[in-house]
């Protein structure tokens, strides 16, 4: 199958959805099909590669508590569209198909058969300005996906037709080929930007009052990055990493003891704290639907925002992993690391396999 995957957020920025397209990108690779990945880049020129297609340079729009890297050219939009319409695809997929503007320029006449999988939970302020062109874009859609309930309820606010839910998935090889980064104290590690959002500032605060023997990890960077570094300067309690490339990330992942994940509200799913399930750690994450649901009982969940249990969480997440004991337990992280395996990357791959066919068999019916 030849499949051409789009992203309307920059392909060299870290960030959940991209995490997606890429993972998901290299599981159908590995089945055999041939997957474009469409996109705006900060770092690689506009053309056509192999594998790849980039349109546009990204800009920062603020959306849902965060800054959406987005190209905002209707020039890059068209680049797109033709690109697809001459490419000789089976499939187009779409994700995020509601983020402007590379999705738009598909409505008018799709050229492919369309799937659509809709990440976000929270409706963003540009939805209700674009309420028609919105509604269009998921009627145009053969087959749409949900990857949580929270996205399913969000995209039926926005749009219009069914969601069926397809989770995220874990790309679970790449913890096989690093080597892990080990501390001479229990680490506690935060992967994400440095935006309200995403609650660093909950858990720099909630870390300090944290009495015993650990070392916290700061990964990303973000508008928040710096009035958080100079609350919470380096230390020998508090390293700040930056930007991580994605080897150097999975090795602080798999020689973390804990995977902290203290977001406010906006996520949709959990792919973090599976992500540490499947590299053994423990995990303390704040109760918000998204990750209860990728948690499936196995993570300790705090009320969002709440630094004093935050706080007693980290305490015990700590002592456990000093003691082996209790969530870091032999058999509590193997039973976390087996249940992240039933949400590998090559399990969603096949699952979208069957998805694209459904959308070809559907574009073929109309087209009669």
């Amino acid at each position: 199958m030849k499949i051409a995957m789009l992203s309307p957020y920059s392909l060299s920025r870290p960030g959940g959805v991209v995490g997606q397209v890429h993972g998901l990108s290299r599981a159908l690779a590995h089945f055999g099909h041939q997957v474009t990945v469409i996109g705006p880049d900060d770092e690689r020129e506009r053309g056509a590669g192999a594998d790849l297609f980039v349109v546009g340079q990204p800009r920062g729009v603020p959306s849902n508590g965060s800054v959406a890297p987005v190209t905002l050219s209707p020039l890059a939009s068209i680049r797109a569209e033709r690109f697809v319409r001459r490419g000789g695809f089976d499939v187009l997929h779409l994700h995020e198909p509601l983020a402007p503007v590379l999705s738009y320029a598909f409505m008018v006449s799709p050229p492919v058969p369309m799937v659509g999988t809709y990440h976000r939970a929270g409706v963003s302020r540009w939805v209700p300005v674009l309420k028609p062109l919105v509604k269009l874009v998921g009627a145009r859609m053969q087959v749409r996906v949900a990857v949580s309930e929270a996205a399913r309820e969000t995209a039926m606010r926005s749009s219009r037709g069914e969601y069926e839910v397809l989770v995220n998935g874990v790309d679970l090889e790449r913890f096989t080929t690093v080597q892990a980064v080990r501390t001479d104290r229990p680490a506690v590690l935060f992967l994400g930007r440095h935006e309200t959002r995403k609650g660093l500032n909950v858990l720099l605060d909630a870390f300090a009052r944290v009495d015993r023997p650990a070392v916290l990890w700061v990964a990303g960077d973000g508008p928040q990055g710096e009035v958080q570094r100079r609350r919470h300067p380096e230390s020998d309690r508090v390293h700040w990493l930056g930007l991580l490339s994605d080897e150097e990330r999975d090795a602080r992942l798999l020689g973390a003891d804990v995977l902290c994940a203290p977001s406010l509200h906006g996520e949709s799913f959990g792919v973090v704290v599976l992500e540490g399930m499947a590299a053994r750690c423990s995990v303390v994450a704040s109760d918000l639907q998204g990750y209860r649901a990728a948690a499936g009982g196995h993570a300790t969940l705090v009320p969002p925002g709440d630094e004093g249990a935050l706080a007693r969480a980290l305490g015990v997440a700590l002592a456990d992993a000093a003691e082996g004991s209790g969530q870091s337990s032999p058999d509590a992280l193997k039973a976390a690391e087996t249940h992240a395996q039933g949400w590998s990357m090559e399990s969603l791959a096949e699952r979208y396999v069957d998805v694209y066919e459904r959308a070809i068999a559907a574009f073929t019916g109309n087209a009669r």
